[in-house]
């Protein structure tokens, strides 16, 4: 029994520490930077979906088994045993809220499972303020995003699945907006190893056409330039719109991986580690873990806590020396969480929590509720 344990923590380490350090090989090995900061849109998109999501990172893709997976990984619904509803909300930075809900039904006997999920962010009536009028126009202006999605998944052996998401981006900032299309893919393998249950996860999400804004607030009267040598007469602005330029979504490309230390009927310790390439800032990481406790005391409550760090590369390179700054930026991506459940043969609901450090933008809370039947 020691002899696996050991084998299992080192194979734990092995697991955890092999993609910071595949990470910085990477960043060593790269002069030119070429990093597109800054250059997309619709970034609501990466906010989650679910507490132990928020509190596992996107690390939690490799074990996302519930209705949360309609984010995190579409090919895990395919490993719901029974239908079941998630609502979340979000209590993000600047008092501004995300909130996302689904929906998901296995059938053909769990082997296939469809699903349907939307996420909205955004705040209302913010000052308005413009170059000509600094102290304020009197106006006021909301923001509102969202997306709906539909996804399809499929169990095509007993150790692997694959699922695929179709859904339509919203975007609505003031009196412009915008839409965009894209889909999310994932695929999870999952097996044994040393006799503990191991899974691996590759996901590709928001890929899709570029957001581009039209409106109201783009419309501009043009005046009109009276010929050379001619006096000028009294006439209507010539209608003009202000050229935008379209932006891409934030797409995210992750590989992770899941190994339970611990599998027992009562106790699981899984920890968890993924590396991750979006298309606006460098690759990075996440390494978490969770402690589950199935049928606690015997009775039909379950119960878990969590937690993680996700390391996201910053856009400036140089620490500013003695800056409280670089001490908030060290912590930043660190998130712990729990959860709570009753389950029965017939229903079950439950209850999850993850706080989550932004860095100098301050702390934020992620509540989650879930029922199956």
């Amino acid at each position: 029994m020691k002899r696996h344990t050991a084998h299992g923590l080192a194979l734990a380490g092995l697991l955890v520490g092999g993609f910071p350090l595949a990470l910085a090989a990477q960043e060593s090995e790269i002069n030119a930077d070429n990093t597109p900061y800054g250059t997309t849109s619709g970034e609501f998109l990466l906010l989650g979906a679910s507490a132990r999501g928020a509190a596992l990172g996107n690390a939690f893709q490799a074990i996302a088994n519930d209705v949360s997976a309609l984010y995190y990984n579409p090919a895990g619904i395919s490993m719901m045993e029974r239908p079941g509803a998630l609502i979340s909300t979000y209590s993000y930075v600047a008092s501004t809220r995300y909130s996302w809900g689904g929906l998901a039904f296995p059938f053909s006997g769990g082997a296939r499972a469809v699903g349907l999920h939307l996420g909205t962010f955004g705040f209302k009536d913010q000052p308005e303020y413009t170059v000509d009028l600094p102290d304020g126009t009197g106006g006021v202006y909301s923001v509102s995003e969202s997306y709906l999605g539909l996804t399809y998944a499929e169990n095509f052996s007993d150790r692997f699945s694959a699922g695929l998401t179709a859904k339509g981006v919203f975007d609505q900032l003031g009196e412009v907006s915008g839409s965009a299309f894209a889909v999310d893919f994932g695929t999870n393998f999952h097996s044994a190893l040393n006799n503990h249950p191991i899974k691996f996860s590759f996901v590709i999400q928001n890929l899709g056409t570029n957001l581009s804004y039209s409106g109201d607030a783009l419309n501009v009267g043009v005046p009109r330039t009276p010929a050379e040598g001619e006096d000028p007469v009294p006439s209507n602005p010539q209608p003009g719109s202000y050229r935008t330029k379209a932006f891409s979504l934030p797409t995210t490309f992750t590989v992770a991986v899941a190994y339970d230390i611990i599998a027992k009927e009562n106790t699981r310790w899984t920890i968890l580690a993924d590396f991750n390439q979006p298309n606006n800032t460098k690759a990075g990481y996440v390494v978490g873990t969770e402690f589950a406790f199935p049928q606690m005391g015997g009775s039909n409550f379950n119960g878990a806590v969590r937690g993680s760090y996700s390391y996201a590369s910053a856009n400036a390179d140089t620490d500013v020396p003695g800056s409280q700054l670089n001490e908030e930026a060290g912590y930043q991506g660190t998130a712990i969480g729990g959860g709570l459940s009753y389950t029965t043969e017939s229903f079950n609901l439950g209850f999850d929590y993850a706080w989550k450090y932004m860095g100098i933008l301050g702390s934020t809370n992620f509540f989650t509720f879930s029922i199956g039947w």
